[in-house]
Order: structure tokens, then sequence, then C-alpha cells
């Protein structure tokens, strides 16, 4: 099922062909030690023409939106319109050619099946790529009636990615049970060891959220799956990690998640950069954990800034500023920014 090798860089990461900026950071040093910019809702057309334009931004985190329910076929990639896909994949076959479709055609308009083959396509021609995080918000949760649970996200990411892919498998490894004990005990990979590889984050949707009528939120059902798996000794077969979305005091895993023996299954923290730089907030915990931290919307923390046409100092100094506060991810809509996108900095 997987396939792809990872292709290691040197001992320091330098400038990148295509990527435009160097990485501030030693290839030796710990991924979860290093603060990098992601993009929001990275697959519309406004935002980047074609997604292998959002992949050759350099920006080290990238956001799709997916539609599961039975109102239309397959994983849909769009923000509001739950029946058909407004993305800006093409799902191109040819990695010579990532703005054009399986029949040659340059229309967009893919699915999640669609995206996931520019990132194939994309990879082939970049394989030692720095990281990319793909965040993945599940407007209206898991649809497993439909072909849409989490055991068919796995085996679509997977099957098409192959070992590019960063599983929770490589982060426990043979030494550990959960990614939790992991991360503490022992970290996560280095910078170089990540090179060539894709994280996929899975967060609660907007709609699944607001649905009083839905209690099975996405993060609670893949942690509870990545659990079982785990259980079963088939823990290879997953391929994301769920994300604890919001800005909370303390542990926001106890609170939110009744059941200990899911807990463990969250490393990934996300939520609003504002919030979290309140005061309220003990960002050295995640820090020090080796927690991932994501935090969004960063335009908006004091003093607030634009969130897509701000300057390239503004962009910068934001992320010099949040990497002090410990954040793993810092996104907004700064997609002509495309140094400021690249640029890798210790997380301090």
């Amino acid at each position: 099922m997987r396939r792809l090798g990872v292709v290691l860089l040197g001992a320091l990461v330098l400038p990148l062909a295509g990527f435009g900026v160097a990485m501030a950071v030693p290839g030796e040093t710990s991924f979860g030690d290093t603060t990098s910019v992601g993009v929001h809702n990275s697959y519309e057309k406004s935002t980047f023409p074609y997604f292998a334009d959002a992949l050759d931004s350099g920006a080290s985190l990238l956001e799709l939106d997916l539609w599961t329910n039975g109102g239309g076929v397959d994983w849909r990639v769009s923000h509001s319109n739950p029946f058909a896909s407004e993305s800006n994949c093409v799902g191109t076959q040819d990695a010579t050619g990532p703005r054009a479709g399986s029949s040659g055609s340059s229309s967009s308009g893919q699915g999640f099946a669609g995206c996931l083959e520019d990132m194939r396509a994309w990879h082939d021609s970049h394989p030692e790529h720095p990281p990319v995080m793909i965040k993945l918000e599940l407007k209206d949760g898991f649809t497993a009636g439909y072909g849409r649970g989490p055991a068919d996200l796995d085996a679509l990411i997977l099957n098409t990615l192959g070992d590019a892919v960063f599983t929770p498998a490589d982060l426990v490894g043979d030494q550990f049970a959960t990614p939790d004990d992991a991360v503490t005990q022992r970290g996560w990979p280095s910078v170089n060891a990540m090179a060539g590889k894709f994280i996929f984050e899975l967060i609660p949707g907007t709609i699944e959220e607001k649905n009083p009528l839905d209690t099975w939120w996405t993060d609670v059902e893949y942690a509870t799956h990545l659990r079982d798996l785990a259980a079963a000794d088939r823990l290879g077969y997953a391929a994301a990690f769920p994300a604890v979305h919001g800005a909370e005091v303390g542990d926001p895993r106890i609170a939110r998640y009744a059941d200990p023996s899911v807990r463990p299954w969250f490393v990934i923290f996300d939520g609003d950069a504002a919030k979290y730089v309140s005061g309220a907030i003990d960002l050295n915990w995640y820090n020090e954990r080796g927690y991932l931290l994501i935090m969004t919307d960063a335009q908006n923390v004091t003093p607030a800034i634009d969130g897509t046409h701000a300057s390239e100092g503004e962009a910068q100094d934001r992320l010099d500023r949040l990497a002090g506060d410990h954040a793993s991810y810092i996104t907004s809509d700064w997609s002509r920014l495309p140094s400021v996108l690249a640029t890798v900095v210790p997380r301090r």
C-alpha cells in the first residue's frame, strides 16, 4: 500500500530550488522545534489558480474543506457548496504537468481524490520538498454509510501518496504505544527526516460543530479509530492525525474527551491565534511536551494586520512574534507573499 521512500536533505537545510528562501533552521533540528506559515482555504481559485501553485508557494500548511454527505459524489472540496466540488485541483496524472488533469485538460474543480493526485504528481517532481501539513476540515464530519468514513479516508490517502505520508505509525514506531508517549518522551523526527513528507491533520467542520444532532465529531471518531487500529496491531493503515480544535485553558483534552483512552491520540492542537496569546493560556505547556500548536488567523493578534494584503515585513514580524509564543504553524491568507510562506524559523 505504501510505496514512496523518504528522501533526506543534507545536514543543513539550504535554499531549495522553487521554494524561494532558505529555511532558517539546521536540518538536525526536531520538526517540533520549528515554526512555519500556512494558507487558509488553499483550494480556492481566488487564493491559488491551481493547487500546484499552492504547493509551489512554499507554504508549510495548506487547507482543504471536505464534504461527505450523500448529496454528492465522493469527497467534495468546497467552502460552502455541499453538493459539488469548487476547487483548484485538477487530478493530474502527469508529474511534468501538475496543472493538467488526466485527460490533458486544465479544468479544475476536482474532489479530494483529484487533490491527492495533484499532490502525488507534485511530490514526484519535488521529492526533496520540505514537509507539508495538509489540514482537512470535514465540514459535515465523516459519513461512513456512503463510503466516507475514517478507514475510507485512510485508504484514499495512502493508496495515492504511499510513503510520502508521515503517519501515526511512523511517529509511534516500535517503541511507543501512542503519539503522546512518542512526542513527550522522544519528540518528533528531525527536519531532515521529514523531507518529502505530507502530514494530514483532521479537525471537525463548522457544520458538524453547529449540528445539535451530531455528537460524534471528526476528532473523537478518528481518535477512536486510531485507538482501535492500534489495539488490533493495524495502526499502519491509518493516514492522519486528529487535532484538538479550539484554544482553551489547561489541557483541553480533559474537558473535551470524556473517554481518557482517546486523549493520548492527540498531539496536534489548532485554534485562534488571538485567543492563544491572550495571556490566559500557558503556551509553554505545549512546547515542553512537544505538541504541535497551530495558530489560525495570525493577522488578528494585536496589533492586527491585513489578513490578505499584509506587507512582507508585517507578516515576517508576525511569524517571529508567534514563534516566540511557541506556535508550530501560523496561518492567514498571505498567498501573495511566497518569501514569507517558505520561511521556517526556530520555535522559541
